[in-house]
């Protein structure tokens, strides 16, 4: 007996080392201490309700998004007609939106809605008009349920690249949420830049290789078809800028959905700071194919209708590499790979609504939060050590070495406290003392019949741990639900809530008892126990 007892003392003052070893570095001032200079880097993550940053509620432009897929279904359907030998003349998006395809030959009218009909279900014929010189003019739009679907696929991928974005950002425990009205609430706990939040949370980053045209005269009034003009800018001397107007090819050679990676990088020979980007398969063989075809001509990289720059190609490009260089201070190149890397947005946001949540505000509700778990906590000692004596002093102190590992594990696993969090840690106080009170009354029982104390503790735990167990596993499955379909403050809730009740199993079976066996131990084995 004694030898399995001093095992499991070795494992919880173990147990107790490691949990103070992660919680004091989130005592205040513990870091600024030679103490804290030897301890990890384990401190709580405070939730925006407790300590103060951005909450921001932005507007996704879902109808832009719609005409961009718009456009690229008239681009589809012009490449699938060529596959066909149908001649279709390019497509227009119209206001609606509507696409308008002219065919030449009326009589190929059924074979290209055939085509449409087994390629393009998403879209529907609204009208058609026969013209002059055998051609016939489509209107197609897209049918209800497709738009539907393509709406709600937009915000999916809006909430998704939104917190791709703010996890490189380096944000601890964001809150990104869809809302009613194509909405996403955006909340980032200790952030104290909104600009720059905002820039990178709601760049489209929308990237185009096009090819410039040297032959038109940017001044020209008149660019010539297929044509744009853009403004490129370069860096001078002492970090100064210019714009020259550039004019290209409105056509996109390729864009940036076959980018991988993206890094900033400084080029040693000028000091100046550029974004290299990587492609995948495919796109590193587009990549190779448009360098070929477009040798000894100048390649612009638009990013968001914006030329970055335009470097010449010299010979075919293998490898799938590229760089943006142009007039990037250190920290845009490095927002700027943070949103090519994390994606596109599938269409434009806007801030509808912008807050900054001080941190007094955040103190006031820690200092109410630690008010009422101390008042729950001296409640509850003083009932256990007067209802139940010296088994309630044990009581009290797996109590308060419940919530010391449960602050370890949410610092162990760099989980955010906030103020529903600090509701779960009170509600798994009361949980923990209601594990000891079923033990400690199967104890009473056992003791009325008349069984030695050190029997009654040993059957009074062994039965009580198959209820507690029963009990604690449909909470923490309960919490496992609320954590997976929850957001934000609900999932800070759960995860608490998990932890507290693993941690009060633990106490309340193993550590009390072992409070027990030495306390029996000492003395007589006839000798009554105060329960």
């Amino acid at each position: 007996m004694y030898r399995n007892l001093r095992w499991r003392l070795l494992l919880t003052l173990a147990v107790m080392i490691v949990a103070l070893t992660l919680v004091l570095p989130s005592v205040p001032g513990i870091k600024d201490t030679s103490l804290g200079k030897i301890l990890p880097d384990t401190a709580i993550n405070m939730g925006l309700d407790l300590k103060g940053g951005i909450h921001l509620t932005l507007g996704v432009d879902v109808d832009k998004a719609i005409d961009n897929n718009m456009s690229s279904l008239g681009q589809d359907i012009k490449a699938s007609a060529r596959e066909e030998n149908l001649a279709l003349l390019k497509p227009n998006v119209l206001p609606g939106p509507r696409l308008e395809a002219v065919l030449v030959g009326a009589d190929k009218q059924e074979a290209f809605e055939k085509l449409l009909q087994k390629q393009f279900s998403s879209l529907k014929i609204d009208a058609k008009e026969v013209q002059a010189e055998d051609k016939v003019k489509y209107f197609l739009s897209m049918t209800p349920d497709y738009k539907n679907y393509l709406s709600k696929l937009t915000l999916d991928q809006a909430v998704k690249t939104i917190r791709n974005r703010v996890d490189q950002f380096g944000v601890a425990e964001p809150d990104i949420r869809r809302q009613e009205g194509n909405r996403i609430q955006v909340q980032l706990p200790g952030l104290s830049d909104p600009e720059r939040a905002i820039a990178i949370i709601g760049k489209t980053a929308h990237l185009e290789f096009k090819v410039v045209d040297d032959t038109v005269d940017p001044s020209s009034p008149i660019l010539g078809p297929g044509r744009e003009l853009s403004v490129i800018k370069t860096r001078g001397p002492k970090g100064s800028t210019t714009e020259a107007p550039i004019v290209l090819k409105k056509d996109a050679v390729m864009t940036g959905e076959y980018i991988t990676d993206a890094r900033a990088t400084i080029e040693q020979n000028n000091s100046q700071f550029s974004v290299s980007m990587t492609f995948n398969a495919r796109g590193a063989k587009i990549f190779e194919r448009v360098s070929e075809e477009n040798i000894k001509k100048r390649l612009a990289i638009v990013l968001d209708g914006k030329c970055y720059s335009a470097p010449v190609i010299q010979d075919k490009i293998s490898g799938g590499k590229a760089q943006i260089t142009g007039s990037f201070t250190q920290e845009e190149a490095r927002d700027l790979a943070i949103v090519l890397r994390a994606g596109a947005l599938p269409a434009p946001v806007n801030v509808l609504e912008q807050r900054t949540v001080g941190p007094t505000l955040g103190q006031e509700s820690i200092d109410a939060g630690i008010m009422a778990t101390g008042i729950a906590a001296i409640a509850i000692i003083v009932f256990m050590s007067f209802y139940y004596g010296t088994a309630g002093l044990f009581a009290n102190a797996v109590l308060i070495l419940n919530i010391v590992l449960t602050l370890a594990g949410l610092a162990a696993f760099g989980a955010t406290l906030t103020l529903p969090g600090i509701a779960g840690i009170i509600l798994t106080i009361v949980m923990a003392v209601d594990a000891n009170v079923l033990i400690y009354e199967r104890i009473r029982e056992e003791l009325r019949h008349g069984m030695k104390a050190s029997d009654a503790v040993h059957k009074g735990y062994d039965r009580a741990t198959l209820t507690i167990l029963d009990s604690n596993t449909t909470n923490v499955l309960v919490a496992i639900i609320l954590y997976q379909f929850g957001t934000g403050p609900i999932r800070g809730f759960a995860v608490t809530l998990v932890l507290g009740i693993i941690m009060s199993m633990f106490t309340a079976i193993f550590v009390s008892r072992i409070m027990f066996d030495l306390y029996l131990s000492k003395r007589p084995a006839d000798s009554a126990v105060s329960i």
